[in-house]
Formats: structure tokens, C-alpha cells, sequence
């Protein structure tokens, strides 16, 4: 059971930043960069990325 535990905590790894990519335009934080879109966390601003990409 000790080793379960050992297992799932070495998977709780964080992923490293990645560089900023793009600035939000309404309030300068950076923005998450989803799959499908740009979001900027601190105003709820998003951009749609196309789907061609």
C-alpha cells in the first residue's frame, strides 16, 4: 500500500512554464494557452485558436 502511495505522489508532478507566448490585450497577464484557446485567467479574457492549427 506504501508503494500505491509513493507511486501517485511521484505522478503529482508539475508541469514547467512554458515561455509566455501571448499577453492579454485588456489587462497585460500572461495567457494560458489551451488546446482550443488563449484564456487569461486574472480577466476571463480568450482568443479561439483556429482549427487549421
Amino acid at each position: 500500500m506504501a508503494e500505491e502511495k509513493a507511486k501517485k505522489e511521484a505522478k503529482k508532478q508539475f508541469k514547467p512554464y512554458k515561455p509566455a507566448t501571448k499577453f492579454c490585450p485588456k489587462c497585460g497577464s500572461r495567457m494560458a494557452d489551451h488546446a482550443n484557446r488563449f484564456a487569461c485567467g486574472k480577466c476571463g479574457y480568450a482568443e479561439f485558436k483556429e482549427k487549421g492549427r
